[in-house]
């Protein structure tokens, strides 16, 4: 079954700020996804990715259970390590809008 792939805010804003061919290569992103969430290189959990695009780092949260994945944020490897600790403080958030993202969608 393929998996529903979701967009948060904060990772449209994000980006946004890229160049046309860095936004056209993230928007193929979902797809790939959808078929393969564990396409992208694991960070510290099997349900926290990372795909690169050229100098920049796509993250996403994989909600086996609920058949979703949840693109979160952009990075730059220059604050990688931010990022990163930016969204494992926000895990439990992140189960919520998951959740309420799941039951909309059934």
């Amino acid at each position: 079954m393929a998996f529903k792939v979701i967009e948060t805010n904060t990772y449209e804003k994000g980006v946004e700020k890229w160049d046309k061919s860095n936004r056209e290569a993230a928007d193929k992103m979902p797809i790939q996804l959808r078929e393969n969430p564990y396409s992208g290189d694991q960070v510290t959990y099997p349900f926290l990715r990372e795909k690169r695009i050229e100098n920049r780092r796509i993250y996403y949260l994989i909600y086996e259970d609920l058949k979703l994945v949840l693109l979160v944020a952009t990075s730059t490897k220059k604050n990688q390590q931010k990022t990163i600790n930016h969204i494992k403080d926000r895990f439990p958030k992140y189960r919520i809008l998951a959740e309420d993202i799941a039951k909309q969608l059934s």
